[in-house]
């Protein structure tokens, strides 16, 4: 378990610089990084779901998320910060997630992923409004400056519970398929797809909101 931590550390070192420097590049920099990404994942989803009633819905689904993630990059107003925040509750609910379920343990919150806890639903929601009210209290650095309202504050709340929804579905579909990961691409946290399994139900949620409001 000690080992496999090291590993998991040890590769977000690496990725999540490297990811960022992709997303704030932009240009063919981004649709080059966006492109490997989607290739990926559309591998582990027919390596995992191949003959399966799902398959072809799950590529459907895969595709708008990708092109939801492509368009708030380079087509929304411009800015990669829009982007980043949404990257950004997803990656502190599953910090906060990890993190407090380790340590607080206690009641499963659902059969279909025995790993998920109550405390770790906790954990996901105080990391994610914590870091992203960082992000904002420091967004003067992105050449823009927002403030964390009311409203940001729900919204928050909103992406975080779908990408902790989009996390125990794809879990659903590793337990159909029984697999306990998607992949072995990322050392210490298996493919690509159980790290983006919150953020490919995020991005199509978030576009539809940037869209309408």
């Amino acid at each position: 378990m000690k080992h496999e931590f090291i590993k998991r550390i040890l590769s977000s070192i690496i990725l999540i610089p490297l990811a960022l420097f992709f997303v704030i590049k932009g240009s063919i920099f981004f649709n080059f990084f966006i492109l490997i990404c989607f290739l990926i994942t559309l591998y582990e989803w027919h390596m995992m779901s191949k003959k399966k009633s799902y398959y072809f819905l799950g590529f459907i689904f895969i595709f708008f998320s990708f092109y939801a993630a492509y368009e708030l990059r380079n087509n929304f107003k411009g800015e990669y910060i829009y982007f980043l925040f949404i990257a950004l509750i997803c990656v502190s609910t599953d910090i906060g997630g990890y993190i407090f379920g380790k340590i607080f343990k206690g009641p499963k919150l659902t059969k279909i992923s025995p790993n998920k806890t109550y405390s770790g639903m906790i954990g996901g929601y105080f990391f994610s409004i914590v870091l992203t009210n960082i992000y904002f209290s420091y967004s003067y650095l992105f050449s823009t400056n927002q403030e964390f309202t009311h409203k940001i504050f729900i919204f928050v709340i909103l992406i975080s519970t779908v990408s902790q929804i989009g996390d125990i579905i794809i879990s659903y579909f590793k337990r159909l398929s029984k697999i306990k990961d998607t992949g072995k691409i990322i050392p210490g946290h298996g493919g690509l797809l159980d790290r983006i399994d919150g953020m490919i139900f995020a991005f199509p949620i978030a576009y539809l909101i940037f869209k309408i409001y």
